[in-house]
């Protein structure tokens, strides 16, 4: 599904962010969009943080088996 590799995509790029934000104490997000307390770096980090709860959902989901 697309909506899936959406949500991994901006799992990935919020785990680059926290990587980061970890190893080096600069925020990408917050640097890009005006602060961490800007609206637009609020709700990007809001959007992230719903596709990391959507990429939860796939782990529960059965694998469909690969073509032969």
């Amino acid at each position: 599904m697309i909506i899936d590799r959406i949500a991994l995509l901006l799992a990935i790029i919020g785990g680059i962010n926290w990587g980061s934000v970890g190893l080096f104490r600069f925020d990408i997000v917050a640097w890009l969009f005006g602060g961490e307390y800007a609206m637009v770096s609020r709700v990007i980090f809001t959007i992230v943080g719903l596709a990391a709860l959507w990429c939860v959902t796939m782990l529960f989901r059965p694998r469909e088996e690969a073509a032969e």
